[in-house]
């Protein structure tokens, strides 16, 4: 069944209480805030979020969340992410993509086994330092308006992981790059290290996100010219539900009396909390309640809890 407003909530302002997750397949050009709000405005929803930036010259997976799904958005920042990068060598620019003026060209005179052995360099946990163009902060200024400005600013090396790094082809100047990382990856600086390395220099000139977590692009893409063109109902069937993002949790269910207590913000004991750590809880009727966290007496302490239970489940989530 597809999402409607929640019992008692209604529509405020030409607003309702649409909840749910759309995978959307972002297109270049766009922003990801940008693409938000396109999709909110489209469901009509009261709330909108995204689980992570994509840049806009970027394409691929970019999941949306709508109302009360906004409140596990966050679970799915730290989550390991895989983007198919397109590098082209022997070209650097201010921006460390094609975005950016070119700063300096170089003949490049390598081999597939010369990038394959440069790659093995850069697997398992590396240090980065952020670029100027991206949205970090320093004294409460984005540093890519500070860049903009033609300032420049210590960054200090952060560790992140990259799992895989692959080699998928190359075509001339250009390859094309497996990457799965951990979150705080910037594949922009990790063409430009390739380059470095390989020393011809490098930027990206392309990259389109595969996965996030364990959400995989659809078989069919969901863009916004397909959420766009789909009738209302059409549309609300795009959606999982919104207990998607935590359908990795293990599931405790309750009865009447018991979900009633939690709800009230009160802590309650169950025999299925056997193991310590995260759970997903549903009330009577399969009514999806948010995340708890089972403590180590055994005890069920309410975390994050949804407003009020949905009118109706829909779809099961896509998840690989």
């Amino acid at each position: 069944m597809t999402p409607t407003a929640r019992p008692g909530l209604g529509h405020t302002g030409g607003r309702r209480a649409v909840d749910g997750v759309l995978l959307l397949d972002k297109s270049a050009g766009i922003t990801s805030s940008a693409a938000v709000q396109r999709i909110r405005r489209l469901f009509r929803a009261q709330k909108a979020g995204h689980t992570g930036t994509l840049d806009p010259m970027a394409t691929g997976l970019l999941p949306i969340c709508l109302g009360e799904a906004t409140k596990f958005a966050h679970l799915l920042l730290g989550a390991d992410k895989a983007y198919v990068a397109t590098m082209r060598l022997g070209i650097t620019t201010s921006t460390g993509d094609l975005e950016g003026p070119v700063t300096a060209r170089h003949d490049v005179r390598v081999t597939e086994g010369d990038i394959e052995q440069a790659l093995k360099a850069f697997t398992g946990e590396i240090l980065q330092t952020p670029p100027m163009y991206s949205a970090l902060k320093r004294d409460g200024q984005p540093l890519y308006k500070l860049a903009r400005a033609g300032a420049e600013v210590p960054r200090e090396p952060r560790a992140i992981v990259i799992r895989r790094l692959e080699l998928i082809g190359v075509d001339g100047d250009e390859l094309k790059v497996l990457v799965i990382c951990s979150k705080g990856t910037y594949v922009r600086v990790l063409a430009e290290d390739l380059g470095r390395a390989l020393g011809c220099g490098a930027c990206l000139s392309g990259l389109r996100r595969e996965a996030v977590g364990d959400f995989r692009l659809s078989a069919v893409p969901v863009t916004l010219a397909r959420v766009e063109q789909a009738a209302p109902e059409e549309r609300e069937a795009l959606l999982l539900p919104q207990d998607a993002l935590v359908s990795s949790l293990p599931r405790i269910d309750l009865d009447p009396r018991a979900a009633r207590r939690l709800s009230q913000g009160q802590s309650i004991a169950h025999s299925a909390a056997h193991s310590a750590g995260r759970a997903r809880v549903y009330g009577p009727g399969g009514a999806f309640m948010g995340v708890a966290e089972i403590m180590a007496n055994g005890e069920i302490v309410p975390r994050r809890l949804v407003s009020q239970a949905p009118a109706a489940a829909v779809n099961q989530p896509s998840i690989a």
